[in-house]
């Protein structure tokens, strides 16, 4: 009886045991995935994704992204909430094993309410703010570039749609840093205008998520005085292509995912040609501008805790130019003048760059990360021109009611220029980089250490000839001499090595919830064995009792280390005495966020002062820029930022801003001889970035009830630059100003159908395609005269032989009409 009794326990447990089996084999584990959008498609950083009934959860990252491990065969309810969203929730059965991807989308709350605040649209952390790269599609602008959305933030500065170079707060292009995966991105050197430029860097097809901070950065960023752009390229999620064809060029990106989803990849092709638009200058000929670009993003998985990266990039922009004959009219009303030059020649520049990047990611837990990039940049400039030009310039008649009104009435003077250069630049970066981050319950602390070796071969050989009337100028009645030259040959080989440490503290509760951000850079280059420590620190404050507002402050040590333009005199030699640019930054900033007509808005500001020393004095010619090689000067930028930005009509977003700064510099002991040979000193004077006011707008609208006919306007506004002497003139501090700058670019666009499958009936069953549009735009509306630089004409005026200079305005582009095609499979 006891034997049996002890077979009939042993049953039960096998029963036991193998019901427990079953169950545990039935609730094995899957995995939710996806990104979590507004209704512009813009990600959802601190969303909360929790399954109800458990204690099961998780958060969307920066950029979105949530992923939750959740029991399989069962019926779960997921909750999705977060401050200023409307909540919503779905239901789901995951298989065992099974990773599902759900993208979820929260409508921002229309009705304020007292307990709940309300988030608007994008957020601004202390001095960093996240761009919103959806309007890029639709951001009517001639370069087709994706610094096209820069220009219309505050502090930002650029008045040349052909070219992608921007100046923040009084700083010049080359003050602006710029990483793309963590990975710092140069600008060419030998470029002097817009139209050689060609594409930049950035492929806007390939981009995730992008950061930027006109000031008072950080101290995990480099060693810039301006500012700093961080770009992430998207590591794709599916099978994917997007194709891009205008007047002006075509796109080609590519992306797509391995079975096991471990490999992911996203490609990038890029053509433009600008010869239907600078066929609109005043120098007419033969244009033939052909820039290309290929760029990849690799991703490889190896396991959860280890996975590896590769950027890679080559792009060739060729410009070149047969000139033919050239007239502008300028002047004023009372003294109109005319330029008449005709050319023989040609110029041929070319730029080519390669970049290749490999990184190892290691992360041993949530809290703790480990990153290693080794990284190769390469890049071959040639700049090559004969040109001889044959000028006329003529008084013209201004009588109004005249029968020879606007033709020529009186020569003023009559020569030629000859032109030459063979210009060859050879940069090539090599660098290593660790950085790392541990997260312990309120802290987050980066550090880092990164090598780099960089070498340059530059060869330089230009000059330029100019006659009026049979003589040479500079006259000499003993020898020929030449207007300008400089032929230099210069090697230079050097090393740098950086390090940064960096805590952030969030603090809750009390009145104010804070976010302290303190850290330091310490660099070293062996080139001139200068050491910079540079301290940052920031803080963010956001009242408890009222979140739809918060203020931040941050400042520090900011340097800017020479590259190589920094290190050349004027005749071409190098300084090795040279020392690193400073700026002392101060930035006090709010944010306001505001519901208006039931939707979010945000309102900025920022104040900020800069003090300035060991300043490199320099001239900008369209956007080349030739340092004086030494550090001469000191000076002060102070001004005030504000941007408002939301959705004037439901899903489509719009923004404009407002700058005023004042920037200036004074070089010691500075003085030059004016037109009546007196000596004076220079004191203070403009900066030749110190641009007063600045204002961008972008709006977007489309039909009542139907949103697939939309309307994109972009305007800028800018007063004018100051202009220096030309280049063989010592003198630094301006002899006028340029006109203001005021431009128009209007778009419009038909949806045949978007992203989410919206558009068309007979396109709604076309499964492959998911999203079609097309766009009509039309550049410099208003048809304006935008000035970017000058033409030193030189004459021979009177019997004493004293030439005369005249500036003649190089104009911009004119109107012209774009239409572009978009496709999404």
């Amino acid at each position: 009886m006891k034997h049996s009794y002890y077979n009939k326990v042993k049953l039960c447990l096998v029963l036991a045991l193998s019901i427990i089996g079953i169950s545990i084999y039935g609730q094995g584990k899957g995995f939710v995935v996806g990104v979590v959008t507004d209704t512009l498609n813009r990600p959802i950083e601190f969303a909360n994704i929790a399954i109800q009934n458990t204690n099961m959860g998780s958060s969307s990252d920066e950029n979105g992204r949530y992923r939750l491990k959740v029991v399989s065969n069962q019926r779960l309810v997921f909750l999705v909430t977060c401050v200023g969203y409307i909540p919503n929730s779905f239901e789901l059965t995951i298989e065992n094993e099974e990773r599902r991807e759900v993208n979820i989308k929260l409508i921002p709350i229309s009705n304020r309410i007292e307990e709940v605040s309300v988030i608007s649209t994008r957020r601004k952390f202390g001095n960093i703010e996240k761009i919103n790269t959806k309007s890029l599609e639709f951001i009517p602008d001639a370069s087709g570039n994706f610094e096209s959305i820069l220009k219309s933030l505050p502090g930002v500065s650029s008045s040349n749609e052909l070219s992608s170079q921007y100046s923040v707060r009084g700083g010049n292009f080359d003050e602006n840093l710029v990483y793309v995966n963590g990975v710092e991105i140069y600008r060419p050197s030998l470029v002097r205008s817009g139209q050689q430029e060609g594409l930049s860097f950035v492929n806007s097809d390939m981009v995730s998520g992008v950061e930027f901070s006109s000031g008072g950065f950080n101290a995990e960023y480099g060693d810039k005085m301006s500012s700093v752009l961080n770009i992430k390229y998207r590591k794709p999620e599916k099978n994917a292509a997007n194709v891009n064809i205008s007047l002006l060029g075509a796109n080609f990106t590519v992306e797509g995912l391995s079975k096991n989803k471990k490999i992911t990849h996203i490609t990038g092709f890029r053509y433009k040609t600008s010869k239907y638009l600078l066929n609109t200058l005043d120098a007419k000929g033969d244009y033939r501008p052909v820039y290309l670009d290929l760029q990849s993003y690799l991703n490889y998985d190896i396991s959860p805790k280890f996975s590896m990266s590769f950027l890679g990039s080559y792009s060739t922009n060729k410009y070149q130019f047969i000139p033919g004959d050239r007239e502008t009219r300028f002047g004023t009303f009372n003294n109109a003048l005319q330029l008449k030059v005709y050319y023989e020649g040609q110029e041929i520049n070319t730029f080519e760059t390669a970049l290749g990047a490999v990184s190892a990611e290691f992360k041993p837990n949530d809290n703790l990360l480990f990153k290693l990039t080794s990284s190769g940049f390469v890049t071959y400039e040639h700049e090559t021109y004969d040109l001889l030009g044959e000028y006329l310039l003529n008084e013209l008649d201004n009588s109004l009611g005249s029968s020879t009104y606007g033709d020529s009435l009186i020569n003023v003077g009559i020569g030629g220029s000859l032109s030459h250069a063979r210009n060859f630049l050879n940069t090539r970066v090599l660098s290593v980089d660790n950085s790392n981050i541990w997260v312990s319950g309120v802290n987050k602390l980066k550090w880092g250490v990164k090598y780099q070796h960089e070498m340059v071969d530059d060869q330089i050989s230009e000059w330029k000839l100019i006659d009026s009337s049979g003589y040479s100028v500079p006259i000499s009645p003993d020898e020929l001499k030449l207007s300008y030259a400089l032929k230099t040959s210069n090697t230079l080989n050097s090393n740098r090595i950086n390090g940064y440490v960096q805590d952030e503290l969030n603090i809750s509760g009390g009145k104010f919830n804070y976010i302290i951000t303190a850290g330091a850079r310490l660099s070293y280059w062996d080139y001139n064995n200068e050491y910079i420590f540079s301290p940052r620190a920031s803080i963010t404050a956001e009242p408890s009792w009222r979140k739809d507002i918060s203020f931040h402050l941050s400042g520090g040590f900011y340097y800017q280390p020479p590259f190589y333009k920094e290190l050349r005199f004027t005749n071409g030699i190098l300084n090795p005495s040279i020392k690193s640019q400073k700026s002392i930054q101060f930035v006090l900033g709010s944010e306001y966020r505001f519901m208006a007509w039931d939707r979010p808005f945000r309102f900025t500001s920022e104040l900020y002062y800069k003090n300035l020393s060991n300043l490199i004095p320099y001239k900008v010619d369209n956007v080349s820029i030739r340092y004086s090689g030494k550090n001469m000067a000191k000076g002060y930028a102070y001004g005030l930022d504000l941007k408002i930005n939301g959705e004037l009509v439901s899903g489509a977003e719009s923004w404009a801003s407002l700058s005023v700064m004042r920037t200036y510099e004074s070089i010691a002991n500075d003085t030059y001889i004016d037109p009546n040979i007196s000596i004076l000193h220079t004191g203070y004077y403009p900066r030749p970035t110190d641009q007063r006011v600045n204002f961008g707008v972008f709006f977007q609208d489309y039909l009542p009830g139907n949103p697939t006919f939309r309307v994109h306007l972009s305007a800028h506004f800018s007063t004018g630059l100051p202009v220096s002497a030309p280049i063989n003139v010592t003198q630094y501090s301006p002899i006028t100003r340029m006109p203001s700058y005021k431009r128009i670019d209007i778009g419009f666009s038909k949806i045949f159908k978007d992203d989410v499958g919206k558009g068309g009936a007979k396109l709604n069953g076309v499964k492959w395609l998911k999203g079609l549009w097309v766009s009509a735009e039309v550049f410099n509306l208003l048809n304006i005269n935008n000035t970017v630089s000058y033409l030193w004409v030189q004459t021979v005026n009177n019997q004493e032989n004293e030439s005369g200079t005249y500036a003649v305005p190089n104009y911009l582009t004119s109107r012209r009409i774009n239409i572009k095609l978009t496709a999404k499979f």
